[in-house]
């Protein structure tokens, strides 16, 4: 049986939800974003005409289009929108899976039987709009990336259907940037080399990609050739993460404390950004010697970013910790998660912080968890 799988994605998502608190702002250039020093989360189509784009520093989408308005992002706001798309996807598809806070991918394989997948998709669509007021766009493909790429080219509000037998004929003039894992690096490396369009990329021979890339030269040239087996994998949301820690000694060395909170907050908001998660919720758990254990939560605005999650620990620590007794077990809970594809809190870090957090989290992927680490995390390590 052939594979029906379609990808969801709601158009200029953070846009739209500004949008629909305050209809003033329709029509115009939107920019969805931090401050002066931010970068840009979103924006309106109309500011993209401008060049403006996601990622930028808002600096530099202000020269490009003056005449934008600049919006701060509310991520419990797009959280709710998030999880009522979610629900009514989840009523009707019986396979979904949450890419991000605004993409979803369905396995509709089989309901060809009982409907035509592409006349039902249609009404699903139509019915996330209606209930939400929220535009979105959609592709039905035999497989994961067909289906993403088809989305992305049919936006905005567009509705793509590319049948096995299009599917190269479908792919082959469009740019290799088109290709979800094909990033600059990539793109830089095989433009050397005159491969620009995916066609090119599909007839190349699949040993020499993989001598150029590596392993992940053999994915790309299957991807390039329409070849996707991934499943889509169903929806389960995460509740939280969390880490403890049980001393081999009871302790009141409070650097030594602060230390290993620094360390555990490190770890899990890299943890966070790995998979794609923002938290509103930190829990601080201490347990004196004598057992007794006492904990603490404090609400925030969603992040993943070490130094806002870093400083909000140790308040709470500090306020937690009053009778001086010694202490046996500390550890940290985020809660209150929500997916987002952006791997730090774009509404709230400067451009530098954005690139020190991406530089981290490449080293660490490369190099593992404890590559590199915050000076405030150096006593603990030396003390273990």
């Amino acid at each position: 049986m052939e594979r029906a799988i379609v990808h969801m994605d709601l158009d200029t998502f953070f846009v739209s939800c500004v949008r629909l608190q305050n209809t003033s702002l329709e029509g115009i250039p939107l920019i969805v974003g931090g401050g002066d020093r931010g970068v840009v989360a979103s924006c309106s189509y109309e500011a993209r005409r401008f060049g403006v784009h996601a990622a930028m520093p808002i600096k530099m989408a202000l020269r490009l289009c003056p005449e934008a308005r600049i919006i701060k992002g509310d991520m419990e706001l797009f959280s709710r929108y998030s999880h009522t798309v979610s629900q009514i996807i989840e009523e009707k598809a019986p396979v979904m899976e949450k890419a991000s806070i605004d993409e979803f991918y369905l396995d509709i394989t089989g309901m060809d039987k009982f409907h035509g997948s592409y006349k039902w998709t249609n009404q699903l669509s139509s019915l996330i709009t209606h209930e939400t007021g929220l535009p979105i766009s959609f592709a039905l493909s035999v497989n994961k990336t067909v289906s993403k790429i088809a989305t992305g080219e049919g936006k905005p509000k567009g509705n793509l259907e590319i049948p096995q037998a299009l599917v190269q004929q479908f792919l082959n003039p469009l740019s290799i940037r088109k290709i979800p894992m094909v990033g600059d690096a990539t793109f830089k490396l095989l433009s050397r080399i005159a491969i620009r369009n995916i066609q090119t990329l599909a007839e190349m021979p699949v040993n020499v990609l993989q001598e150029m890339i590596g392993k992940n030269g053999i994915e790309l040239w299957r991807k390039a050739n329409g070849i996707d087996n991934n499943p889509v994998e169903p929806y389960r949301e995460r509740k939280s993460l969390s880490t403890e820690d049980t001393f081999h000694q009871d302790t009141t060395d409070l650097v030594f404390l602060r230390s290993v909170l620094c360390t555990m907050v490190e770890r899990l908001a890299y943890q966070l950004r790995s998979e794609q998660w923002l938290t509103a919720n930190i829990t601080v758990k201490i347990r004196y010697s004598n057992f007794d254990t006492e904990t603490r939560q404090v609400s925030l605005p969603y992040t993943s970013s070490d130094h806002i999650l870093t400083k909000a620990v140790l308040e709470a620590f500090e306020k937690l910790y009053q009778r001086r007794m010694s202490l046996r077990l500390v550890g940290i809970r985020f809660s209150r998660l929500v997916r987002g594809s952006y791997q730090i809190n774009l509404f709230e870090d400067t451009q530098e912080m954005m690139s020190l957090y991406q530089a981290m989290d490449k080293i660490k992927n490369r190099f593992g968890a404890n590559a590199v680490m915050r000076g405030s995390g150096i006593y603990q390590s030396k003390a273990l």
